[in-house]
C-alpha cells in the first residue's frame, strides 16, 4: 500500500472512531445545554447500550452463521436490530439515571456539586452491576461480517464492518442534527438552553424537555456502544475511556453545541488516527485525546464552534 493508501486507511480508521465519539458526545452536550451539568455517568449508558445491542444481535443471528458471517441482507438486518436494541438499552439506562440520580436533587434544589457526586455514584453502581450480570471478562461480539473488502478508497481497502459502522453512525448523527434543528422537541430544547425561565413562561414543559434530552442522548450513546462493540469487544468497563474521549470531543466542539459535538468527535478520531501513526506509537492514542482536552481547555475553553446549541442553517 502506497502513501496515499496509508493516508486513506488512517482516515477511514479515524472516521470510524470519530463517528462513535460524536454519538456519545451529543449526549454530553445536550444534557449540558439543558441542565448546565456534565453527566459523568454517560459512559456507562454507552456501555449498557452496547450489551443490549450485543445480546439482541446474538439472539437474531441465524444458527450456524457465526463462523463465516451471515449473508448481506442478514448483516444489514442484524446491524439494524443491534443498533436499535443498543439505542433502546441506552434510553432505558439514561431514563433510569435521570429518575434516580438527578430528578430527586433537582426537586430539592441541591447544589451543583451534589449532582456530580450522585453521577459518580450512579456510574460506580452501573459498572458493578454490569460486572456482576455480564461477567468481568471481555465478551466477544458475534462475527456479523466476513473480512472481505467491499470497496477501495485511494487504494485502501474498506471492509463491510467499517462501512456499516461509519454509515450507521453518520446516519444517526444527521438524524439527531435534523431533530434538534427542525422538530418541535428540538425547538423546545433550544429554548430551554437559551433561557429556561422564559421558555417555561411560553408553555414549554421543562421536565419533559429534560427527560427527552436524557433519552435522546441515551439512544445515541447506546447505539454507539453497539457499533463500538462490533469493532472491538464488550466489557463492563468499556465506558470509561470512550466516555472521556467523547467528553473531549464535546469540549473540543463547544459544550452545548450539537454540531460542535459532531465536528469535535470526527476531528478527534482523525487526530488520534494520524497522530498515533505519524507522531506517537499506536499505544499512545489515549494520550493524544487527553492532550487535546488540556490544550482546548487552556487555549479555547469555549470550544472551536462556541457553546450554543445550533440553529437551523
Amino acid at each position: 500500500m502506497g502513501s496515499g493508501g496509508q493516508v486513506a486507511r488512517l482516515a477511514i480508521d479515524g472516521l470510524m472512531a470519530g463517528a462513535v465519539y460524536a454519538l456519545i458526545a451529543l449526549g454530553y452536550t445536550l444534557v449540558y445545554g439543558v441542565l448546565r451539568l456534565v453527566n459523568l455517568a454517560h459512559g456507562e449508558v454507552f456501555m449498557l447500550g452496547a450489551f443490549g445491542g450485543l445480546y439482541a444481535a446474538r439472539a437474531a443471528l441465524p444458527a450456524g452463521a457465526g463462523g463465516a458471517g451471515p449473508g448481506v441482507l442478514a448483516c444489514v438486518g442484524l446491524v439494524a436490530a443491534g443498533t436499535a436494541a443498543g439505542g433502546l438499552g441506552g434510553a432505558v439506562a439514561a431514563l433510569g439515571l435521570e429518575r434516580a440520580a438527578y430528578r430527586p436533587l433537582r426537586r430539592r434544589r441541591a447544589p451543583r456539586l451534589a449532582y456530580l457526586v450522585s453521577a459518580v455514584g450512579a456510574s460506580m453502581f452501573a459498572v458493578s452491576l454490569a460486572g456482576k450480570e455480564f461477567g468481568r471478562r471481555d465478551v466477544p461480539v458475534p462475527n456479523l461480517f466476513t473480512d472481505r473488502t467491499v470497496l477501495r478508497v485511494a487504494g485502501a481497502p474498506v471492509s463491510a464492518e467499517a462501512l456499516a459502522v461509519v454509515t450507521t453512525a453518520l446516519g444517526l448523527l444527521l438524524a439527531a442534527d435534523r431533530l434538534v434543528a427542525w422538530s418541535r422537541l428540538g425547538r423546545s430544547i433550544r429554548a430551554v438552553t437559551q433561557d429556561a425561565e422564559c421558555a417555561v413562561l411560553l408553555g414549554v414543559s421543562l421536565e419533559r424537555v429534560i427527560v427527552a434530552t436524557f433519552v435522546l442522548g441515551g439512544v445515541l450513546a447506546g447505539a454507539g456502544g453497539f457499533l463500538y462493540a462490533m469493532t472491538f469487544q464488550a466489557s463492563y468497563t468499556m465506558g470509561f475511556v470512550p466516555g472521556i474521549k467523547a467528553f473531549t470531543a464535546a469540549v473540543l466542539g463547544g459544550l452545548g453545541n450539537v454540531r460542535g459535538a459532531l465536528a469535535g468527535g470526527l476531528l478527534l478520531g482523525l487526530v488520534e488516527s494520524f497522530g498515533g501513526y505519524y507522531l506517537l506509537d499506536a499505544d499512545y492514542r489515549d494520550v493524544i485525546a487527553f492532550a487535546v482536552l488540556i490544550a482546548v481547555l487552556l487555549l479555547r475553553p469555549s470550544g472551536l464552534l462556541g457553546a450554543r446549541l445550533g440553529r437551523p442553517a
